[in-house]
């Protein structure tokens, strides 16, 4: 079990590093036109990888309407959406706003899967967005320094919570490492056309020929998206969802840790509050406190 916790915490340093990673990368090239190649190298990465563990083969034709169904809001939307509103918001705030990420997920298992809740998870998620409103509103403007990627974001966080509920209901018949990387290759394919519809110039991809960007590139695609989601994937059966959400914290203190760090970005007290009040809430909202008491009474 250690082994599977130790996994857990590296992807959680990844992903949550992946944040100050993809602000640095969006200043320099076109956010869809990145996405697009960021993603096809981690599909291409994850097939790869299938392979050598010998659990690749090609999906079925029922199968490809899984793939694409799903793809379609954890891939293309849900990607989409983080690129272009981290180039409208700050890095801190964007780190605060996926830390809601398994929040909004039980959230809409409760609602699309009518799922009974309990009053403590219930408080959750009014922590949970008390500390959205905290974190956006950080900084002297008050309501006017809400920004229209503070929202991008957090529709990002929206549409891949969704998707998880579609996951979880659909089943693929396959395994779902293999399945991600059907997903990510499918997904970046239309990403790009977007892209290429909304005007991106291709030729902006040869900025990653800087060895800056280039190793920045490199461990956004291959470390902490194709490494990371399938890591994840393995270790989330091993642990289960209540435990997990728990790890997912350490996501969003990493991130923005990062910020400031890599990016220089400041820390205000607003930030403080809104992430102790988003941690309290992933842990009370997704039943990690409740999984607890229970664990501790047997």
């Amino acid at each position: 079990m250690l082994k599977i916790y130790s996994l857990l915490f590296l992807v959680m340093l990844m992903w949550g590093l992946n944040v100050s990673a993809l602000k640095v990368l969006v200043e320099a090239i076109d956010p869809m036109l990145l996405t697009s190649f960021r993603i096809m190298t981690a599909g291409i990465a994850v097939l790869i990888i299938s392979y050598f563990m010998g659990i690749f083969r090609l999906p079925l034709k029922h199968e490809w309407l899984v793939i694409i169904y799903i793809a379609v809001f954890n891939v293309i939307l849900h990607h989409s959406f983080i690129a272009v509103g981290l180039n409208m918001t700050t890095g801190v705030n964007a780190s605060l706003i996926l830390g809601m990420m398994p929040l909004v997920t039980v959230m809409m298992a409760l609602f699309i899967l009518r799922e009974r809740v309990s009053w403590i998870r219930a408080s959750g998620f009014v922590l949970g967005f008390i500390g959205i409103v905290v974190t956006t509103l950080a900084g002297a403007s008050g309501l006017a320094g809400i920004s229209l990627g503070d929202f991008i974001i957090f529709l990002g966080v929206v549409v891949q919570g969704f998707s998880f509920v579609l996951i979880s209901k659909l089943k693929p018949t396959f395994d779902p490492r293999l399945a991600t990387g059907y997903m990510l290759v499918f997904g970046s394919i239309f990403i790009f056309i977007l892209s290429q519809i909304f005007g991106s110039n291709v030729q902006e991809i040869t900025n990653l020929v800087d060895w800056h960007l280039g190793f920045v590139f490199l461990f956004s695609a291959i470390l902490a998206s194709a490494f990371g989601h399938m890591t994840y994937n393995f270790a989330i059966k091993k642990v289960g969802p209540a435990e997990s959400a728990i790890f997912i914290n350490l996501n969003t203190l990493f991130a923005i840790t990062g910020a400031a760090f890599f990016l220089n970005e400041v820390i205000m007290i607003n930030h403080i509050i809104g992430f102790l009040l988003i941690l309290s809430g992933v842990f009370v909202g997704t039943g990690a406190l409740e999984y607890l008491l229970r664990k501790q009474k047997r």
